[in-house]
Protein backbone atom coordinates (compact mmCIF):
# COMPACT_ATOMS: atom_id res chain seq x y z
CA UNK A 1 0.00 0.00 0.00
CA UNK A 2 1.53 3.95 -0.77
CA UNK A 3 1.38 4.73 2.76
CA UNK A 4 4.77 6.09 3.67
CA UNK A 5 6.86 7.69 6.78
CA UNK A 6 4.86 10.61 8.37
CA UNK A 7 6.46 14.02 7.98
CA UNK A 8 6.03 16.99 9.90
CA UNK A 9 3.40 20.20 9.45
CA UNK A 10 4.22 22.25 12.36
CA UNK A 11 3.97 20.67 15.49
CA UNK A 12 1.93 17.72 14.15
CA UNK A 13 2.37 14.67 12.18
CA UNK A 14 0.87 14.23 8.80
CA UNK A 15 0.85 11.49 6.06
CA UNK A 16 3.62 11.88 3.66
CA UNK A 17 1.77 9.90 1.02
CA UNK A 18 -0.97 8.22 0.23
CA UNK A 19 -2.46 6.66 -2.60
CA UNK A 20 -5.85 7.40 -4.18
CA UNK A 21 -6.99 5.58 -7.24
CA UNK A 22 -10.61 7.28 -8.41
CA UNK A 23 -12.34 4.38 -10.68
CA UNK A 24 -15.54 4.67 -12.94
CA UNK A 25 -16.11 3.12 -16.12
CA UNK A 26 -14.50 4.43 -19.34
CA UNK A 27 -12.12 6.50 -17.40
CA UNK A 28 -12.87 9.47 -19.63
CA UNK A 29 -15.50 11.05 -17.36
CA UNK A 30 -16.06 11.00 -13.93
CA UNK A 31 -13.15 9.79 -12.75
CA UNK A 32 -10.50 12.02 -14.01
CA UNK A 33 -12.71 14.61 -12.62
CA UNK A 34 -12.35 13.58 -9.62
CA UNK A 35 -8.66 12.61 -9.39
CA UNK A 36 -7.42 16.29 -10.47
CA UNK A 37 -10.30 17.72 -8.67
CA UNK A 38 -9.36 15.98 -5.33
CA UNK A 39 -5.87 16.00 -5.96
CA UNK A 40 -5.66 19.88 -6.26
CA UNK A 41 -8.19 20.26 -2.63
CA UNK A 42 -5.61 17.61 -0.95
CA UNK A 43 -2.64 19.78 -2.41
CA UNK A 44 -3.98 23.36 -0.83
CA UNK A 45 -4.25 21.31 2.88
CA UNK A 46 -0.84 20.44 2.67
CA UNK A 47 -1.35 16.43 1.99
CA UNK A 48 1.16 15.05 -0.11
CA UNK A 49 -0.90 12.44 -1.99
CA UNK A 50 -0.76 10.60 -5.46
CA UNK A 51 -4.25 10.68 -7.17
CA UNK A 52 -4.55 8.95 -10.11
CA UNK A 53 -7.72 6.95 -11.88
CA UNK A 54 -8.60 3.99 -14.13
CA UNK A 55 -11.49 2.78 -15.55
CA UNK A 56 -12.89 -0.92 -16.51
CA UNK A 57 -13.57 -0.46 -20.00
CA UNK A 58 -10.67 0.47 -22.44
CA UNK A 59 -7.45 2.24 -22.38
CA UNK A 60 -5.64 5.07 -24.60
CA UNK A 61 -8.62 7.37 -24.72
CA UNK A 62 -8.43 11.34 -24.13
CA UNK A 63 -11.03 12.44 -21.45
CA UNK A 64 -13.72 13.72 -22.96
CA UNK A 65 -14.16 17.05 -24.54
CA UNK A 66 -16.46 18.41 -21.97
CA UNK A 67 -14.90 16.81 -19.12
CA UNK A 68 -11.79 18.60 -20.14
CA UNK A 69 -13.48 21.82 -20.28
CA UNK A 70 -15.15 21.47 -16.90
CA UNK A 71 -12.13 21.04 -15.10
CA UNK A 72 -10.48 23.68 -17.20
CA UNK A 73 -12.55 26.47 -16.03
CA UNK A 74 -11.25 25.47 -12.72
CA UNK A 75 -7.79 26.00 -13.63
CA UNK A 76 -7.26 21.78 -13.89
CA UNK A 77 -6.04 20.61 -16.67
CA UNK A 78 -6.83 16.84 -18.40
CA UNK A 79 -4.65 17.98 -21.64
CA UNK A 80 -2.57 14.49 -21.15
CA UNK A 81 -5.21 12.62 -19.83
CA UNK A 82 -5.42 8.52 -21.50
CA UNK A 83 -7.50 6.35 -19.81
CA UNK A 84 -6.27 2.92 -17.94
CA UNK A 85 -8.12 -0.21 -16.86
CA UNK A 86 -7.75 -1.34 -13.54
CA UNK A 87 -5.58 -4.20 -12.48
CA UNK A 88 -4.81 -5.93 -9.25
CA UNK A 89 -1.33 -3.98 -9.35
CA UNK A 90 -3.17 -0.51 -9.23
CA UNK A 91 -5.58 -1.98 -6.28
CA UNK A 92 -3.60 -3.10 -4.33
CA UNK A 93 -1.18 -0.36 -3.83
CA UNK A 94 -3.96 2.05 -3.49
CA UNK A 95 -4.63 2.98 0.14
CA UNK A 96 -7.71 4.17 -0.43
CA UNK A 97 -10.17 3.59 -3.77
CA UNK A 98 -12.93 5.76 -4.82
CA UNK A 99 -15.38 4.68 -7.09
CA UNK A 100 -17.24 6.55 -9.04
CA UNK A 101 -20.62 4.52 -8.68
CA UNK A 102 -21.63 0.63 -6.84
CA UNK A 103 -20.76 -1.21 -9.60
CA UNK A 104 -17.01 0.15 -9.74
CA UNK A 105 -16.96 -1.39 -5.98
CA UNK A 106 -18.11 -4.87 -7.34
CA UNK A 107 -15.78 -4.63 -10.24
CA UNK A 108 -12.83 -3.63 -7.58
CA UNK A 109 -13.83 -6.22 -4.80
CA UNK A 110 -14.19 -8.84 -7.83
CA UNK A 111 -10.53 -7.80 -8.92
CA UNK A 112 -9.08 -7.79 -5.58
CA UNK A 113 -11.34 -9.09 -2.16
CA UNK A 114 -9.00 -7.88 0.25
CA UNK A 115 -9.47 -4.68 -0.81
CA UNK A 116 -13.39 -4.01 -0.37
CA UNK A 117 -12.48 -2.11 3.19
CA UNK A 118 -10.72 0.38 1.15
CA UNK A 119 -13.01 1.06 -1.60
CA UNK A 120 -16.20 3.45 -1.28
CA UNK A 121 -18.27 5.17 -3.36
CA UNK A 122 -16.63 9.09 -3.19
CA UNK A 123 -20.48 9.63 -1.95
CA UNK A 124 -20.33 6.97 0.58
CA UNK A 125 -17.79 7.95 1.68
CA UNK A 126 -18.50 11.32 2.16
CA UNK A 127 -21.67 10.15 3.90
CA UNK A 128 -20.35 7.86 6.16
CA UNK A 129 -17.13 10.08 7.28
CA UNK A 130 -19.50 12.70 8.15
CA UNK A 131 -21.88 10.45 10.26
CA UNK A 132 -18.42 8.82 11.81
CA UNK A 133 -16.39 12.16 12.49
CA UNK A 134 -13.19 13.41 10.42
CA UNK A 135 -10.06 11.43 11.13
CA UNK A 136 -7.88 12.94 13.95
CA UNK A 137 -4.63 13.86 14.12
CA UNK A 138 -2.59 11.14 14.27
CA UNK A 139 -5.06 9.00 12.90
CA UNK A 140 -4.35 6.04 10.03
CA UNK A 141 -6.02 6.38 7.36
CA UNK A 142 -6.70 2.28 7.53
CA UNK A 143 -8.08 2.85 10.92
CA UNK A 144 -10.42 5.77 10.02
CA UNK A 145 -11.22 3.92 6.84
CA UNK A 146 -12.09 1.11 9.43
CA UNK A 147 -14.11 2.60 11.62
CA UNK A 148 -16.03 4.82 8.44
CA UNK A 149 -16.90 0.98 6.95
CA UNK A 150 -18.22 -0.67 9.98
CA UNK A 151 -21.45 -2.28 9.27
CA UNK A 152 -20.75 -2.90 5.18
CA UNK A 153 -21.91 -5.73 3.42
CA UNK A 154 -20.84 -6.36 0.06
CA UNK A 155 -24.75 -7.30 -0.82
CA UNK A 156 -25.02 -3.71 -0.86
CA UNK A 157 -23.67 -3.19 -3.56
CA UNK A 158 -25.54 -5.41 -5.65
CA UNK A 159 -27.52 -2.84 -6.85
CA UNK A 160 -27.59 0.65 -8.03
CA UNK A 161 -28.49 4.18 -5.86
CA UNK A 162 -28.52 7.15 -6.31
CA UNK A 163 -27.49 8.12 -3.03
CA UNK A 164 -24.13 6.47 -3.47
CA UNK A 165 -23.65 6.91 -7.73
CA UNK A 166 -22.33 9.97 -9.45
CA UNK A 167 -24.47 9.80 -12.60
CA UNK A 168 -22.60 9.35 -16.07
CA UNK A 169 -22.55 12.02 -18.24
CA UNK A 170 -20.95 10.65 -21.15
CA UNK A 171 -22.74 11.24 -24.28
CA UNK A 172 -25.23 13.89 -23.10
CA UNK A 173 -24.89 17.76 -23.10
CA UNK A 174 -22.22 20.23 -21.69
CA UNK A 175 -25.22 20.92 -18.64
CA UNK A 176 -24.93 17.56 -18.00
CA UNK A 177 -21.02 17.48 -17.20
CA UNK A 178 -21.30 20.49 -15.39
CA UNK A 179 -23.61 19.13 -13.34
CA UNK A 180 -21.27 16.15 -12.87
CA UNK A 181 -18.59 18.26 -12.23
CA UNK A 182 -20.13 20.55 -9.53
CA UNK A 183 -21.19 17.62 -7.51
CA UNK A 184 -17.75 16.27 -7.44
CA UNK A 185 -15.76 19.52 -7.17
CA UNK A 186 -17.83 19.59 -3.92
CA UNK A 187 -17.44 15.97 -2.64
CA UNK A 188 -13.76 16.17 -3.32
CA UNK A 189 -13.36 19.00 -1.07
CA UNK A 190 -15.58 17.96 1.27
CA UNK A 191 -13.68 14.12 1.56
CA UNK A 192 -10.39 16.14 1.60
CA UNK A 193 -11.68 17.92 4.98
CA UNK A 194 -12.40 14.66 6.26
CA UNK A 195 -8.99 13.58 5.84
CA UNK A 196 -6.77 16.32 7.04
CA UNK A 197 -9.13 17.88 9.57
CA UNK A 198 -6.17 19.90 11.37
CA UNK A 199 -5.08 21.76 7.86
CA UNK A 200 -5.31 25.71 8.49
CA UNK A 201 -8.45 26.80 7.68
CA UNK A 202 -6.87 29.91 6.11
CA UNK A 203 -5.25 27.90 3.27
CA UNK A 204 -6.72 28.83 -0.51
CA UNK A 205 -9.12 26.17 -1.65
CA UNK A 206 -8.79 27.76 -5.37
CA UNK A 207 -8.22 24.70 -7.63
CA UNK A 208 -6.07 27.26 -9.97
CA UNK A 209 -3.23 28.31 -7.49
CA UNK A 210 -3.56 24.59 -5.52
CA UNK A 211 -2.90 22.72 -9.07
CA UNK A 212 -0.82 24.57 -11.84
CA UNK A 213 -1.27 23.11 -15.29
Amino acid sequence: MGVREGTTRGAGPTIALIDVLCVCTGNVCRSPMLEVMLDAALRARGVDARVHSAGVWEPGHAASAHSASEVADRGLDLSGHRSRVIDTDLVERADLVLALAREHVREVAGLVPAAFGRTFTIKELVRRGREVGPRAEGESLADWLAAVGRGRTAATYLRADPDDDVADPIGGPRSQYARTAVELESLALALASLLDPPALESLSLDFGSAHPS
